[in-house]
């Protein structure tokens, strides 16, 4: 006889009601921001009742690939503590929506190959599973098997090792459940939710605590998977309770992200130039009649994308000569306010060339060069540093002491010898041309360009 998972938490954390709950879910799904077609196989999504953030939870599990047949929900444990990671035994999982079965076969390797272990008492009362799961039958009607693991104290590295060998298999998808910041007021979950979606975004998550989040075992693993593969996590958007109920005194924080098998500057130029070089044509048009620099608020809609942490620089041309190149070497802000600001700075704060002038805009050509974040080379010789440098790949950046200058990648168009290239780099920061020393440092980044001819 099959033993079925009966739903614990429906009528606390979302409706009982079955037609109510279709009509919610549709609800949600209809309000989702997702303005680009662009799918997923990892998601990191929020559990908490559907009325806090249910929207964010349909805006994660909305971007996963719609042909997969296996999806992997990794959850905290809440009410049950144990060593390891735990399986379900049951056949299938209901919901007031019906039933979806569970993949036997593939918690048997779990058990087998990564010694998770059966413990069907923790997932009785747990609701990080249970409310993801009304979300995927919504958006897989025609049914995926799903395989629920519930975290206790565990080492997020056999997360990742789970995630990296099941990843290669197209058939399996995966939800990371997790909510970040608990009981703060806004003001400081708002700064502790910003600061875990940069460690998240940025890969660099070695200091996230429990406290940021409370699946932060599956985020590590997650995260650590993506820095392996060199994958990155695009934002799809964050919130808090307070934002939802009114009360700012104590609330949750909500975030969704989506996996992308590339630079998050790659996802940029391939869904957003148009809507980054409208950007910096507004910005700059803006400044030509209001003197003042363009802010956010003036623009109609910014993606959560843009609200990343990212480094650019504007580049303003007139019939292929330089008027005006401006920008940010490593990212310390929001993308948008870099590209806002820069906008202005390339046009009217150039120290190199007077303010544009309205007759010069309506001729100017504009690209953007997103920025990855720089790489730090090791290196006794120039040589052995020279050898690391990919001529028309790589961006340079150099430093001693005070002294420091940068070129992008495009440089190599103008200086497509090693030798010259970095001699001139010297020269632009004021350093001798055959100057080396032991405090010498050099970092490498790449670019993605978003090029193209802008008019009032």
């Amino acid at each position: 006889m099959e033993k079925v998972k009966k739903p614990s938490v429906a009528g606390r954390f979302y409706t009982n009601n079955r037609p109510e709950l279709a009509r919610q879910l549709s609800e949600f799904e209809r309000l989702c921001k997702k303005d680009r077609d662009v799918s997923s196989r990892l998601v990191i999504a929020p559990h908490a009742g559907y009325i806090y953030s249910g929207q964010l939870m349909s805006e994660s599990i909305g971007f996963l690939q719609k042909d997969v047949k296996n999806i992997f929900i990794f959850a905290p444990s809440h009410h049950a503590a144990f060593i390891g990671l735990a399986l379900s035994h049951y056949d299938r999982w209901q919901t007031p929506l019906g039933e979806l079965e569970l993949n036997k076969a593939i918690n048997e390797d779990l058990e087998s190959k990564f010694f998770c272990h059966y413990l069907d008492d923790a997932f009785e009362q747990e609701h990080a599973v249970e409310v993801e799961v009304p979300f995927i039958q919504h958006y897989f009607p025609e049914g995926v098997r799903i395989i629920p693991i519930l975290a206790g104290r565990a080492v997020p590295q056999k997360i990742m090792d789970i995630i990296d060998h099941f990843y290669d298999d197209p058939q399996n998808a995966f939800v990371i459940s997790s909510d970040l910041s608990h009981f703060l007021n806004s003001v400081q979950a708002r700064q502790t939710d910003e600061g875990t979606a940069c460690m998240i975004e940025g890969k660099e998550i070695s200091r996230l605590h429990p406290d940021q989040a409370c699946g932060a075992l599956g985020i590590v693993g997650a995260v650590l998977f993506a820095r392996k593969r060199n994958f990155s996590f695009i934002r799809a958007g964050m919130y808090n309770s307070g934002d939802i109920t009114g009360d700012r005194s104590r609330v949750v924080g909500y975030g969704s992200w989506f996996l992308y098998e590339q630079s998050k500057e790659h996802f940029l130029k391939e869904y957003y130039s148009d809507l980054i070089r409208d950007s910096v044509r507004k910005a700059i048009s803006f400044g030509l009649k209001e003197h003042s620099k363009m802010k956010r608020s003036d623009l109609e809609k910014i993606p959560p994308v843009l609200e990343q942490q990212g480094a650019c620089f504007i580049t303003l041309e007139i019939e292929g000569r330089l008027r005006g190149c401006i920008g940010s070497i490593i990212a310390r802000r929001p993308l948008i306010d870099d590209i806002l600001d820069h906008s202005w700075n390339a046009a009217f704060s150039d120290p190199r060339f007077d303010p544009l002038s309205q007759k010069e805009f309506e001729k100017i050509s504009i690209s953007i060069s997103l920025l990855s974040p720089p790489i730090p080379l090791l290196f006794k010789s120039e040589e052995e540093m020279k050898d690391q440098i990919r001529p028309f790949r790589d961006g340079l950046i150099i430093s001693d002491g005070y002294r420091q200058a940068v070129y992008l990648p495009s440089v190599w168009e103008q200086l497509p010898d090693k030798d010259q290239f970095l001699r001139n780099l010297k020269i632009k920061a004021g350093m001798s041309p055959d100057h080396f020393s032991k405090s010498f440092e050099a970092h490498v980044f790449t670019t993605e360009y978003i090029t193209g001819k802008e008019k009032e």
